[in-house]
């Protein structure tokens, strides 16, 4: 990992930011042109070119999803229903929140009514690891919302297959279909529609860079919940942090893929110094050694910071992903992260565990966007409905101020339509 002394913090974070890749995106671009024009047989021949896998019927059979829970542990399965139980939990904690109200001013009639969207879909990452967690994340609180049709994609293996446990986490959750499809091609399909895939009204759900860069150009057909990838953990750490924890912290989000961006933030040297050398003595005895190699080592770094100001203030502008606090002060420091998707506070509170039981949802803002949203949730699949009824006497009471506004904008009709009524 590189380490970086903060200087200006601004700057640091203009260079640490992915830049755009117009390769990629003309890449993006074509396959979303083709899905839109050819349908399934695009679809078939990007599964080919892409995932190696000659995919005959996209939508997965339910002999498919009965063979599946043959080929898991009974461990596994209740891992799955533990971890339902307990995001639904959380979920229907805030959707009981969400009241509908009424308000009256001057004799016009507001509601504010909370209704669920009517289909959504949910991306499920594949390919170098697999996902069951996700269809959890994505999956549980649509079903506490109240989503009448829900779909599940994820790429297939060379064979056609999708992995045994994320199809027995999809039934479990509720999913209505699931098809095997992956990638920019997949976001594309739902986007539009084809043969063989249901157009859906939302796509929720994180993937590697194909598949944020289709949601953001496709966020003008359908709506999308957020930019959600490749996955960063940041950790806010002083000489109290157990090295070996943030170590292993670093290694755990690392392990995704090699474009996912890991760091420390610290004002400590020493911690900096134990922190390296824990992950030099661990790395070449760990599980998918290479990638978090490679993570590390692309986008991996330490930045040492002169204050414990200056560390919140780099950890608000990054507004990672994941952002764990282990300090002395782990809550007061915590109350002034507000920025980052998810805050994970003390010692004891790996992102790991939240990525997975802890109640709280992984599926979280990247690239920045942690300053305005946090993570999927019940809101996400839910509409804010308006309806207004007004009367003659609430029209009488504006009418004065009707025309100072329209007169102002040169909108006179606008006027005209309210006077006739009065």
């Amino acid at each position: 990992m590189r380490v970086i002394n903060i200087q200006d913090i601004d700057s640091t974070i203009e260079s640490l930011r992915p830049k755009s890749n117009k390769e990629l995106r003309k890449k993006v671009t074509s396959i979303i042109s083709g899905v839109q024009r050819r349908k399934d047989k695009a679809l078939r021949e990007y599964e080919r070119r892409f995932s190696k896998a000659n995919i005959k019927s996209f939508k997965v059979t339910q002999a498919e999803i009965k063979n599946a829970y043959k080929q898991v542990s009974r461990d596994q399965i209740e891992a799955i229903r533990l971890a339902k139980t307990r995001l639904a939990r959380s979920e229907n904690i805030i959707k009981k929140q969400l009241q509908s109200v009424s308000i009256l001013i001057d004799g016009t009639k507001i509601n504010k009514i909370f209704s669920p969207l009517d289909s959504i879909a949910c991306y499920i990452p594949g390919g170098k690891a697999r996902y069951p967690s996700t269809v959890v994340m994505s999956v549980v609180p649509a079903k506490v919302a109240g989503i009448k049709k829900i779909v599940a994609v994820s790429p297939a293996d060379q064979k056609g297959k999708i992995d045994p446990l994320t199809l027995v986490a999809a039934d479990i959750c509720g999913v209505d279909e699931f098809y095997k499809i992956g990638g920019a091609q997949a976001i594309a399909a739902l986007a539009y529609g084809t043969q063989s895939i249901p157009k859906v009204d939302k796509i929720v759900g994180p993937g590697g860079m194909f598949v944020t860069l289709a949601k953001s150009l496709l966020s003008d057909v359908v709506s999308i919940d957020m930019i959600a990838g490749p996955t960063e953990l940041a950790i806010v750490a002083d000489s109290s942090a157990d090295p070996d924890h943030v170590a292993v912290d670093l290694i755990s989000q690392a392990e995704h893929s090699i474009d996912t961006m890991c760091c420390l933030i610290t004002n400590s040297v020493l911690l900096k110094d134990k922190v390296l050398r824990s992950l030099k003595q661990r790395i070449n005895f760990i599980s998918r050694s290479n990638i978090v190699k490679q993570s590390l080592l692309d986008n991996g770094f330490i930045a040492i910071c002169k204050t414990e100001a200056q560390m919140i203030d780099l950890a608000n502008k990054l507004a990672p992903e994941h952002l764990e606090v282990m300090t002395r002060n782990s809550q007061n420091m915590a109350k002034k992260m507000s920025s980052a998707g998810l805050v994970l506070v003390g010692p004891n509170t790996p992102s790991s565990a939240s990525d997975y039981l802890l109640g709280s949802n992984h599926i979280l803002p990247t690239n920045g966007f942690g300053k305005t949203r946090g993570s999927l949730g019940v809101l996400d699949y839910m509409k804010l409905q308006t309806r207004v009824e007004s009367s003659k006497i609430s029209l009488e009471r504006i009418s004065k101020y009707m025309k100072a506004f329209t007169d102002a904008e040169g909108l006179a009709n606008h006027y005209e339509a309210v006077r006739s009524r009065l």
